[in-house]
């Protein structure tokens, strides 16, 4: 979406000196056998739109929706809480400011967490 190529933009504007920002395509109509193929090369329902890997092994997933009438699907929920167990930051946004604020908000986080 255009929404989520602004994010990446900004983020590799602004934050890649930090780490990386990578999307994971996930969603999309596909044929049963695409999907198939997919589901057995590791393809997982519910993983997050993108992924920030930062420089200090830290990890941020950003699940993006629209303004109006987005919503976790029970997958993307699971996938969440999953990573919030294992101490990953995850961000649920609506739409690229919210995103763009969140994962400031989450730089900050991390790196205030470093150990100088």
């Amino acid at each position: 979406s255009t929404e989520q190529i602004t994010v990446v933009e900004w983020f590799r504007t602004r934050l890649n000196h930090a780490g990386i920002i990578f999307a994971i395509p996930n969603g999309g109509k596909r044929s049963a056998t695409t999907a198939s193929i997919l589901k057995r090369e590791g393809v997982l329902k519910g993983v997050a739109d993108l992924e920030i890997c930062w420089n200090n092994g830290a990890t941020t997933w950003v699940e993006m929706k629209r303004q109006k009438g987005g919503k976790q699907s029970s997958e993307q929920k699971e996938f969440q809480q999953l990573m919030e167990s294992r101490g990953d930051i995850y961000l649920l946004c609506t739409g690229a400011e919210d995103a763009k604020l969140k994962i400031w908000d989450a730089y900050e986080t991390v790196t205030k967490n470093v150990k100088q």
